[in-house]
């Protein structure tokens, strides 16, 4: 876990297996210069760790929490459930179900503890990051424009996929 007071997100995770999925909101946070830590924990494991990292880090600054788990995957939800931070869930495929059980897990929360779920493995990882810095460039400018030229750059790259594409 990083050292450092200007944290703004917590990347969580319920196992060391899940940070080749998780580095990819790493990269994005780290493009757009955001601070964060990486944490594990695991709501089954270790739920006083858990419990105890959830219920400290409104209190530490951080802003937002992106948990991915994969299986049962109930660490968004628990954390969720410890504290007012927005919580972005990961779903991670982790079994044999190909990451549907840990999709299901994290989105089928009860009324009253909201978990935002993004989509299953990378993809989601990337948009949990991305859904962060939304968040974040509610309050900051600068985010918000390094968000917008992010969304434009998207769509050159496209256009510009067009433009070399042979059929």
């Amino acid at each position: 876990m990083k050292k450092d007071s200007e944290i703004l997100v917590s990347i969580v995770m319920g196992s060391d297996s899940d940070l080749p999925v998780m580095k990819e909101a790493i990269a994005i946070l780290d493009d757009f210069n955001i601070s964060y830590e990486v944490f594990l924990t695991s709501a089954h494991r270790s739920p006083g760790r858990t419990a105890k990292f959830a219920k400290e880090t409104a209190n530490r600054g951080i802003k937002v929490i992106i948990a991915g788990a994969g299986a049962a995957a109930h660490l968004a939800g628990v954390i969720a459930s410890q504290t007012i931070l927005p919580v972005i869930g990961v779903p991670i495929d982790a079994t044999s179900l190909n990451g549907l059980d840990a999709l299901l897990s994290t989105a089928q929360m009860p009324g009253g503890v909201p978990v935002a779920v993004m989509a299953i493995g990378k993809a989601g990882a990337k948009n949990g990051a991305l859904m962060a810095v939304r968040i974040l460039a509610l309050y900051n400018e600068d985010l918000r424009e390094k968000l917008n030229a992010y969304i434009k750059r998207m769509a050159k790259d496209i256009e510009e996929k067009q433009d070399k594409l042979e059929w």
